[in-house]
């Protein structure tokens, strides 16, 4: 036991010395042999210290390769060591993924390897949520937009997520966009059953977006459409509701032949409508009406059920009657 642990403060010493002479190379095999030794010995947190620190130290000197390697022995100490998902974990890994260059071919491959550690008594299938929200921060303080919202939206941080889409749409999109940046997230969200997610980014991007400020109702119908979208789902979730609201806001759902498919999935999760069995020919829009239809005549008692009962405005706009939408969203926090 003596002469091993021996051998570990010989190599320490000559890793100190190979950094100190910026002898990199040498360094990252020192590394890999105390990476060996401490896995023998199950010293899995100092082991897990020293792979993170010096990935660190091998990346902040352009040696890209050497900081990825110890970079994935992070996560394999991770995986021997039956580490539980911790917020210390995520910090390190979101860390070290924003290190690696975007060209780098390991780097979508540490991602995988990460999310699937992270599965570890979640029960989610794409990753923990928590380190998505990390890896999101990251991309963004990049200016990685697209990727950014990728994660966000595996996150549960909705008013992140907003605010980081109100930078994006500034930065690349045009000003007829500024509706449709947050419309295709708030409907994915919902796709995804995080209505709580949607409507904090929603309020968020509609409040700190310099082109809104205002509302409800505001100045894009398509903004109206998803604040009566997400308050119907809060309040009654009635399918009378839904139906009118598509309707209504045909034209402006038009723009993105996508929404059609997440208004069906939205219509399924929250408003009963039934699950397409075969693609009609008519196209996705007229399926989804024809459901909402039937839906409706199967259970017309939902026209009178409570919630807000809905009445066309000036401009083809959608108001209910009562109660009056506020500008805040009650619902419990999620872990």
């Amino acid at each position: 036991m003596a002469g091993r642990r021996g051998g570990t403060e010989r190599v320490l010493s000559k890793l100190k010395a190979s950094i100190e002479n910026e002898n990199y190379y040498e360094a990252h095999q020192m590394y890999r042999t105390l990476y060996f030794r401490y896995l023998g010995q199950k010293k899995y947190g100092e082991l897990e210290t020293m792979l993170f620190d010096g990935a660190v130290l091998l990346f902040s000197h352009d040696e890209i390769a050497s900081g990825t390697d110890l970079a994935k022995l992070y996560v394999d100490t991770l995986n021997q060591a039956e580490a539980d998902p911790e917020e210390i974990h995520f910090l390190r890994i979101s860390k070290l993924y924003q290190l690696m260059p975007c060209d780098n071919v390991d780097k979508p491959v540490y991602l995988t390897t990460c999310l699937k550690w992270s599965n570890k008594d979640t029960g989610s299938p794409v990753g923990h949520p928590r380190l998505h929200q990390h890896i999101a921060y990251g991309l963004w303080q990049n200016k990685q937009y697209p990727e950014s919202r990728q994660h966000f939206l595996q996150s549960w941080d909705g008013a992140g997520c907003g605010h980081m889409l109100v930078e994006y749409h500034q930065a690349r999109g045009f000003n007829s966009e500024v509706d449709m940046f947050i419309a295709q997230t708030v409907l994915q969200y919902l796709c995804l059953k995080k209505s709580l997610a949607a409507a904090t980014a929603f309020v968020a991007y509609t409040e700190q977006h310099p082109k809104i400020k205002c509302g409800p109702p505001y100045p894009h119908p398509l903004l109206n459409f998803l604040w009566f979208l997400l308050l119907s789902i809060q309040t009654s979730q009635s399918l009378s509701a839904y139906t009118v609201l598509c309707e209504k806001y045909k034209q402006f759902l038009d723009r993105d032949p996508q929404y059609l498919e997440y208004l069906d999935k939205i219509g399924q999760h929250f408003f009963g409508v039934p699950a397409p069995v075969k693609p009609r020919p008519g196209g996705m829009f007229s399926g989804l009406f024809d459901q909402l239809l039937n839906a409706m005549n199967e259970d017309s008692s939902d026209d009178e059920s409570a919630g807000p009962s809905v009445q066309s405005g000036p401009s083809g706009t959608v108001r209910p009657s009562q109660p009056k939408p506020t500008s805040k969203f009650q619902a419990e926090d999620l872990d």
